[in-house]
């Protein structure tokens, strides 16, 4: 349980990393700013409850004793991730936003990075895959 966990917050934090310096490296490249509509603070709040949405639901599987519906799972999360830049796509800025038409280069990758750093670091987070076979 402990392992589940400390795997959705490493995720969370490093995730957080990753969109806090694309924030700020995708606003100096193209001198914008969205400081009145995306802060460091919703980022890092957003990528550490994201990902332990996503460890909870692990730890789930294996409370429930349904570790074969994980890559089910993993579909669900992606499906989800993708499912939320809709969010992002369809959200009115204020009118005094310089560029808006940039907003969503921002965010949409902001929306995938949690899910895509959760799953690059699961293998390091493993739980004892001996007893599940694959391939039946």
């Amino acid at each position: 349980m402990k392992k589940i966990f400390f795997h959705g917050i490493s995720a969370g934090i490093l995730s957080a990393i990753l969109c806090v310096v694309y924030l700020n490296l995708y606003q100096t490249a193209l001198g914008t700013s969205f400081d009145k509509i995306v802060n460091i603070g919703s980022i890092i709040g957003a990528s550490l409850f994201g990902c332990m949405l996503m460890s909870i639901s692990y730890f789930l599987l294996l409370k429930f004793k349904k570790e074969k519906f994980k890559g089910l799972l993993n579909l669900v999360i992606a499906l989800l991730s993708f499912v939320s830049i809709m969010s992002s796509l369809t959200f009115s800025l204020p009118l005094d936003i310089e560029a808006p038409e940039l907003f969503p280069g921002l965010s949409v990758p902001m929306h995938l990075i949690p899910a895509l750093v959760f799953f690059a670091i699961e293998p390091f987070f493993r739980q004892n895959d001996a007893n599940i076979d694959i391939i039946k």
